[in-house]
């Protein structure tokens, strides 16, 4: 009986603990191992409270913003790691992650925290909103609905989204190229860039073997170069690739390739268009380490949080290039409301040590159209129609064009041809990862550019039913930019064992 006592009494202690822990502690906001924002508690209004959608987000506050919620996931996760069933050897081990949709949720947002260092826009006289890169538009979670591998141990540890699309998933996209093709003329040189990911080549060989968790992206590629028109100039950076897969050329925690295989990719179009860019010794090197970048999130695997690399970027040595940005005002759901003016900034920002925003280095946003004038004086003018992939390509051709105009497809708002003509644009790149070139909405999205009539915004959403305070403060400038805070929080590489084919595209 005294036993039964002393266990209702701890049992008891425990839920009284948790009781006090859920109501009277801070809850968080921001979540690092997500990478979003939190639930916040809602506005209260009789209308909802009436229809019920007032508690049923206050349901949802509570559950989203406990106490300690990364900290007790984490705890979760340490456990499910050392319950997995692991499958290889050394460096060729691996866990493979049924993940779901795991991308869904995160979405661009997020409190300010250390930031981007004082130097990040300091020629700026605006800040630039930060995003997660690409998650607006469910980019990582079309990634990682198709699994991810853990692959390695210690510092080594690599985490692969998986690939399962076919060559005939390509067709819409190779469509949507070929149609951009005959609607800018003869006058404007057509380039696609398809990058693969990392699995291609760094899935160890037990895991190719197996059905399910290992598909080849080449075929795919093939078929979308093969099915462009003839106008239309494939850039083959598989094969560039393949050759440096022994170098640090995609990051181990992340889902982006790493600077230096953006550099043999911009290289590799740099000989298709018949410019030149330095070699890698002829740019600056620069350094963030113990970045932890979306795949931590994305898996759920401690071991990817234990594994930071350094995250190594390159900058031109040459200066003398500038950067006009215009901003992307984007509403919760990321629709388009309106843009800034255009204004000058830097081109890359800088992250401190540890940051998990390592990837904005360039250019800091994906929300953005950004026009660089390099004074190089050759008549040719780049526009390059991206995803998240894009982003790490341009600073390395700002030697090799007069100017060079980056564009986000997700997040252009005007008709892209009649820009094109507007701004004498001589070279057309596309640049895509794999599974936004196997993406028949991507393509969808990318095409209806070309005959968008006017500007795509829609209008802002309604204000809650509370009457406004007065205003404390003069009113903002007109000619100041609109945009939204959204920002993310800031959360030692080395060579891995390497397996890929080396084919060689069709050209």
């Amino acid at each position: 009986m005294k036993r039964a006592n002393i266990f209702l009494v701890l049992i008891g202690g425990l839920f009284l603990a948790f009781a006090i822990i859920f109501l009277l502690f801070p809850r968080p906001e921001f979540s690092e191992l997500e990478r979003r924002e939190l639930k916040q508690f809602p506005e209260f209004s009789f209308s909802r409270l009436i229809d019920g959608s007032f508690t049923a987000d206050v349901s949802s506050w509570f559950s989203d913003s406990q106490p300690f919620r990364d900290d007790f996931m984490t705890l979760s996760m340490a456990i499910k790691k050392g319950m997995a069933l692991k499958r290889g050897t050394g460096d060729d081990q691996f866990v493979f992650h049924q993940t779901g949709d795991i991308g869904a949720d995160m979405v661009p947002g997020g409190a300010e925290d250390e930031g981007p260092d004082d130097t990040a826009a300091a020629d700026s006289d605006r800040d630039i909103p930060q995003g997660d890169i690409s998650a607006a538009d469910g980019e990582e979670s079309k990634m990682s609905k198709s699994g991810i591998l853990i692959v390695g141990s210690g510092d080594k540890v690599r985490a692969l989204m998986n690939f399962g699309g076919s060559p005939s998933s390509g067709n819409a996209y190779a469509s949507m190229v070929n149609a951009y093709n005959d609607a800018l003329g003869p006058g404007v040189k057509v380039y696609s860039m398809v990058a693969p990911i990392a699995m291609e080549f760094y899935c160890p060989e037990e895991a190719r073997k197996r059905p399910g968790l290992y598909k080849s992206q080449l075929p795919t590629i093939r078929h979308i170069y093969s099915s462009l028109s003839p106008g239309v100039h494939a850039v083959n950076v598989y094969s560039a690739l393949s050759e440096h897969a022994h170098e640090d050329i995609y990051l181990r925690t992340d889902h982006h390739w790493a600077p230096l295989g953006a550099y043999y990719a911009a290289r590799e179009f740099a000989r298709v268009a018949g410019v030149h860019v330095p070699e890698l010794s002829e740019f600056d090197e620069n350094v963030i380490r113990r970045f932890v970048g979306s795949m931590y999130g994305y898996s759920k695997d401690i071991s990817v949080k234990n594994a930071p690399e350094d995250f190594t970027y390159y900058t031109p040595r040459d200066k003398s290039y500038t950067s006009t940005f215009t901003v992307i005002n984007v509403d919760k759901d990321f629709r388009m409301t309106g843009e800034s003016k255009p204004f000058k900034s830097s081109f890359f920002k800088k992250f401190k040590d540890g940051s998990g925003n390592a990837y904005l280095t360039f250019m800091g946003s994906d929300f953005l159209i950004v026009k660089v004038e390099t004074g190089v004086g050759n008549g040719r003018r780049l526009a390059i129609l991206k995803d998240s992939y894009g982003n790490a390509i341009p600073g390395y051709l700002f030697g090799s064009f007069e100017e060079v105009h980056v564009l986000d497809f997700r997040y252009f708002p005007h008709n892209i041809v009649e820009y094109c003509r507007r701004n004498g644009i001589t070279d057309f790149l596309f640049v895509n990862n794999i599974f936004n070139a196997c993406s028949s909405g991507v393509a969808s999205k990318a095409k209806a550019l070309l005959t968008r009539k006017g500007s795509s915004f829609v209008a802002p959403a309604p204000k809650p039913e509370t009457p406004a305070p007065e205003p404390a403060v003069e009113p903002q400038q007109a000619d100041a930019p609109e945009e939204p805070a959204v920002s993310v929080r800031d959360d030692d590489g080395d060579g891995e064992k390497v397996s890929a084919e080396s084919d060689s595209l069709p050209f």
